[in-house]
Formats: structure tokens, C-alpha cells, sequence
């Protein structure tokens, strides 16, 4: 290709016509038989001439027709296209650990439900995972799905949410001077500790619902301190 650039324009037209021979030649020798292009060859040939306009290729001297090198390019640019978009790894993509722990931990803290049950419950906050892959996870880690699963009870129930679970309830007490409270408390499940959300000596919807307002906001506020 290099000598192609000190060669003068009568030389290289000497050459084209020379060539342009040369390929009657051989087409008059081959007869019907065809030339046979290796993949090397059509790449090659396929990247010079694609640029040209349509109407120039099909005035070039080729042992092929113009629309076999156009189609030899757009065979090209696909192969190249399909070894850019083949994954690194073959195979699904592993699913993503958070969603792996989530269902791992819907189905330790609910025996009963079956595979269909924790993927419905994923979609709820719109994890996005199809039911095959929650039996998958489940299988790997050694979790029989229900119904296999044992049934829960009631205690199974209340130990499973133990964490969030909170129990309030009011009761009566009178003070030293006789005055008669009515006493408004929580007890949290998970440590047993009980939390006094206030007192007084004319309950009422608004009262109990301010306690309880109050007592979300410590637990959230308590929660953010935690995650810090």
C-alpha cells in the first residue's frame, strides 16, 4: 500500500488496467466456477470499498458483485457488534446480595410461606426478581420452601417481628395524696423494656395519640442514632 503513495497517477493507471485484465482473465479461465474469499479476504475487501458511493462500486472491476461486499461489511460491523454486547461471564447474573439476604430473611421469619409467597411480598417495595430465582436462593442455602416448611405458632408469630413488635396498654394507680392517674405504657419485645408514655387523670383519643406520636419519634430518632 505504501508504494501506492510515490507511484505517479499515469503509473497507477497503468497498473489499474493491468489489474482489471488480469481479473478478465481469470473469470474467462474459471469459467462458472466461483472464487472462493476467505474471511481475512472479504474483511478486507469489505472495509476498502464500503465508503465508496453505490453507483462508483458498481463501475469498479470486482470478481464479486458490489451488493456481495456491502453485505460482507454489514456481516462485519453485526459480528463486531455481537462480541461487544457477549458478557464477560455466560450464564444469568448472579442476583444482588441485598436481595439474597431479603429473601433469606422473609423466609426464616415467616416458615410458612412458600416461594410464591415471599415473591409476591418482594414486589411490595418493587424488588424486581422473578419467583424462579427466590426457589433458587432458597435451595442453595438449604431452606425447604413451604409447604415442605413447618407450620408456625402463635410464638413463632410474635418472636418473628420481636424486633419491631411493641405491646401498649394503660392502667390505673393512685398516688400518695389519693389522686387517681391513669398511666399510658409500651413494652418492646425484643429487650422487655418498658417504656412509661405518660400519665394522667382525664384520659382522652387525643392524649393516647399524642403519646404515641411521641414515642415513634424517639424510636426514630433512636433508630437514626443507631444506623450512624
Amino acid at each position: 500500500m505504501l508504494r501506492l503513495l510515490s507511484m505517479s497517477a499515469r503509473d497507477k493507471d497503468a497498473e489499474i488496467l493491468a489489474l482489471r485484465h488480469q481479473i478478465t482473465v481469470l473469470e474467462r479461465q474459471l469459467g462458472k466456477q466461483r472464487v472462493r474469499f476467505t474471511p481475512t479476504d472479504r474483511a478486507f475487501l469489505a472495509a476498502r470499498l464500503h465508503r465508496l458511493p453505490r453507483h462508483v462500486l458498481r463501475r469498479t472491476r470486482l470478481l464479486v458483485r458490489p451488493d456481495t461486499v456491502l453485505r460482507w461489511h454489514r456481516d462485519v460491523l453485526a459480528r463486531r457488534d455481537a462480541t461487544r454486547s457477549r458478557p464477560e461471564r455466560p450464564g444469568r447474573p448472579r442476583t444482588v446480595h441485598s436481595i439474597r439476604a431479603l429473601v433469606l430473611r422473609l423466609a426464616r421469619e415467616n416458615p410458612s410461606w412458600g416461594c410464591r409467597r415471599v415473591h409476591g411480598e418482594l414486589l411490595v417495595p418493587g424488588v424486581k426478581v422473578v419467583a424462579s430465582t427466590v426457589w433458587e436462593i432458597l435451595r442453595e442455602t438449604g431452606s425447604v420452601p413451604a409447604p415442605e416448611r413447618s407450620s408456625s405458632t402463635w410464638g413463632d408469630f410474635l418472636r418473628s417481628p420481636a424486633d419491631a413488635l411493641l405491646a401498649c396498654d394503660s392502667f390505673e394507680t393512685v398516688t400518695l395524696t389519693g389522686v387517681r392517674l391513669y398511666v399510658f405504657a409500651a413494652i418492646e419485645h425484643a429487650n422487655r423494656r418498658i417504656r412509661i408514655l405518660g400519665a394522667t387523670a382525664h384520659p382522652s383519643a387525643s392524649w393516647v395519640v399524642k403519646a404515641a406520636k411521641n414515642l415513634v419519634m424517639d424510636l426514630e430518632t433512636r433508630a437514626v442514632g443507631q444506623g450512624s
